[in-house]
């Protein structure tokens, strides 16, 4: 919803300041080609603004990515986002990459500026749309339960779900029942892929997607694999409300 406003407050700004111009191309279209070439350039000149507005409304902040790294031993490890250009906010910094001094604990220091870190952060936009009929319908009073269970397969200890539980809560209570998906790997590694070097021996990335829906809100129950962490490993998680 905010990207709509935003728009249209953008566009609005536009068609202001490009009055004048836009009233002489109507009058002198207008009485060199006939009304039918001006009827023309306006169809163009809408259904152009119209694509625009539907593929920024399209678009969706995935809110709140945090990256831990708990490698085996202490190590340099960098980080990099491919869709970079997507980004609309991170913490440090992101410029070409992250570069830090990992150690088991997961404690890190950022390289470029030597403040220690325990995660790195960043926002972007993605064009995914939740249309899957399968996860799961919760309500208000169980939220915390079913996430604290959900987390716990999905591979995230107990520190990371509480930071997880304590972002989304106060949304997430807004409504008397969420219908609540949880995006799947395969999905994740092609619409927000990441390259961390070296390689980390697991990976676990788990993305909320959810919205509020009323008490008979019909959907399949989602199946979830159980998540081990082995050796040097790699957790990721994020999410946002459509």
């Amino acid at each position: 919803m905010d990207s709509i406003i935003e728009f249209g407050i953008y566009i609005f700004w536009i068609l202001i300041y490009l009055l004048p111009f836009i009233a002489w191309i109507y009058f002198f279209i207008k009485k060199q080609y006939g009304n039918a070439c001006l009827m023309g350039l306006l169809a163009i000149l809408i259904g152009g603004s119209v694509g625009a507005f539907i593929y920024t409304a399209s678009q969706t902040t995935i809110d709140k990515p945090i990256l831990y790294l708990y490698p085996t031993q202490t190590q340099e490890i960098s980080v990099k986002l491919e869709n970079s250009e997507l980004i609309t906010t991170s913490y440090p910094k992101y410029k070409d990459g992250w570069k830090v001094i990992a150690e088991p604990n997961g404690n890190l220091i950022d390289i470029d500026t030597g403040r220690n870190l325990y995660a790195l952060y960043w926002e972007e936009k993605y064009n995914l749309d939740c249309d899957s009929d399968v996860g799961f319908v919760v309500s208000k009073e169980n939220v915390v339960s079913f996430l604290e269970e959900k987390l716990a397969i999905l591979g995230l200890n107990e520190r990371e779900a509480e930071e997880f539980i304590v972002y989304w809560l106060p949304q997430l209570e807004q409504n008397e029942y969420n219908f609540i998906h949880f995006i799947t790997e395969e999905e994740i590694n092609e619409i927000i892929p990441i390259e961390i070097n070296p390689k980390p021996d697991t990976m676990i990335r788990v993305y909320m997607q959810f919205k509020p829906v009323n008490k008979n809100y019909k959907c399949l129950e989602q199946e979830l694999e159980q998540r081990e962490r082995i050796g040097y490993t790699s957790v990721e998680w994020g999410g946002t409300r459509l």
